[in-house]
């Protein structure tokens, strides 16, 4: 073999090696993007077991609260998540705390005072779950944008992935929890 086919050889295999490595950082930042996801899945899942006992809890009390505890427990009985409908589900239980709050009684009941708990600790671990999940679909999407690395991504059928934007329960104002 001449020199020239050496060197075309090893620059063959450069670029195929090259090709392999980009591909499996695709495929790794893909995997970190599921991964994301999952976490938030069972933040949503904690989330809504959670439901039917606050419902429960405020229903005792509320009993002129009928239309808002059965929109919390109708979006809460879906079982797959769908975004608009956490969305909504957000806003019924801020709305949900919200009327708790007329209720002394309930807001002194211990077992109010422990699903309230649970519930913010439930929405901080879902805040935490998404911040990962969309740094994942940060690094994800750049890559897939970014030159020669979309060149790869396109050829196999990379697709961008979307943010997770979903207002918690807890994020317009924090609920009140006494110890």
């Amino acid at each position: 073999m001449t020199p020239t086919a050496y060197a075309l050889w090893f620059v063959v295999l450069l670029l195929l090696l090259w090709l392999a490595w980009t591909y499996n950082r695709l495929v790794a930042a893909r995997n970190a993007v599921k991964e994301g996801w999952s976490g938030i899945d069972v933040q949503l899942k904690r989330r809504h077991d959670l439901v039917p006992m606050l419902v429960d809890a405020v229903g005792a009390y509320a009993r002129h609260e009928r239309g808002l505890l059965e929109r919390v427990a109708r979006l809460r009985s879906r079982n797959v998540p769908d975004l608009e409908e956490e969305a909504e589900l957000s806003h019924e239980l801020e709305r949900l705390l919200a009327v708790a709050e007329a209720y002394p009684e309930l807001k002194a009941s211990a077992n109010f005072l422990s699903l309230q708990r649970q519930l913010v600790e439930v929405e901080e671990a879902l805040q935490l779950a998404r911040r990962y999940y969309n740094g994942a679909v940060r690094i994800y999407n750049t890559l897939l944008e970014s030159f020669p690395t979309l060149l790869v991504a396109r050829r196999f059928g990379f697709t961008p992935a979307r943010y997770f934007e979903l207002p918690l329960a807890t994020e317009a104002r924090a609920p009140e929890v006494k110890w």
